[in-house]
């Protein structure tokens, strides 16, 4: 123990301890120096126990990313109803057409739509699907009618929706006789779908929203379904993130939390949609079906 004293004292170049054959104590330096080492002890304990109970209970930031449209109309609204569960976790979402590179911590959960994953080291659960559906405004069609068949559409002003998860300029319409590929142009191009849907109830055109975006327009009359037999851009929705081990408290509620809610919500737009255009009612029970088989299925 001298020794190590010794050596300690050599390293700091100040006396730790007066000794005597009789007694030791400590020097001023060696008070202060022993009361905040004491403290770093103290706060190194505290660190444990708070990356402990980390993996025991939710509590502290979750950042979160998502795309946008999805993120406004099902995670946000999501975000309220966990937190009335997990009140001790504070949520940073950020909203974003690109995808975050988690493996750098700058989210923990992302929620992407995609036709399919490339294949990378990141945990995913598919949460459901969900597509889109054409639509214009009342407007327009008073001014331009509508179109009775896919074809139809070269005639008309298409705006277009570049996202992540599919091709702007090429539409693959599913119908009652099969897929109906087309390649389209227009007057405009944007990038998020409630951009696309003001300029749609503006009467710029015909363009294509995810159902969770046309919803409220559809059932407050400000936008309107053409060819109502054919949905497009049928797409899955997952939660991604970086590894099974390890898994904090509340990344895994969160997780978890969105693997019971999401189905139920693309499951009840499904369902509305079904009711506004009572013809696409076969249709439409296949995706609802396919949204509620979702929280029984596997991460990849």
């Amino acid at each position: 123990m001298s020794r190590a004293v010794s050596e300690l004292e050599t390293h700091l170049r100040t006396r730790l301890l007066n000794r005597s054959t009789r007694r030791l104590a400590l020097t001023v330096a060696g008070e202060r120096y022993l009361k905040r080492c004491k403290q770093i002890l103290a706060d190194v304990d505290g660190a444990e126990e708070e990356a402990s109970c980390a993996q025991e209970r939710p509590a502290g930031v979750l950042r979160m990313h998502s795309f946008a449209s999805i993120g406004q109309h099902y995670v946000l609204p999501a975000i309220s109803q966990y937190r009335a569960l997990h009140p001790d976790v504070t949520v940073e979402l950020t909203l974003s057409q690109c995808m975050p590179d988690l493996f750098e911590a700058s989210s923990d959960v992302s929620l992407v739509t995609a036709i399919s994953l490339p294949n990378s080291d990141l945990v995913s659960h598919r949460l459901g699907s969900s597509c889109s559906i054409l639509c214009a405004s009342p407007g327009y069609v008073r001014t331009h009618g509508t179109p009775d068949t896919p074809a139809d559409l070269a005639h008309h002003d298409c705006l277009i929706l570049k996202t992540p998860s599919s091709p702007a300029h090429e539409w693959t319409l599913e119908g009652p006789e099969g897929n109906v590929e087309m390649h389209v142009s227009g007057p405009v191009q944007v990038n998020i779908a409630e951009s696309l849907a003001v300029a749609i109830r503006e009467g710029m055109g015909i363009g294509t929203l995810p159902v969770y975006t046309a919803i409220e327009g559809l059932r407050n009359g400000t936008l309107m379904r053409v060819l109502p037999r054919y949905i497009l851009q049928k797409v899955n929705v997952y939660a991604l993130y970086p590894s099974r081990k390890f898994v904090d408290a509340k990344t895994k509620t969160w997780v978890g939390f969105l693997r019971a809610h999401i189905p139920q919500v693309i499951a009840r737009d499904m369902s509305l949609l079904e009711k506004l255009t009572p013809e696409q009612r076969a249709d439409m029970a296949i995706m609802t079906c396919d949204a509620l088989d979702a929280t029984a299925s596997e991460p990849r």
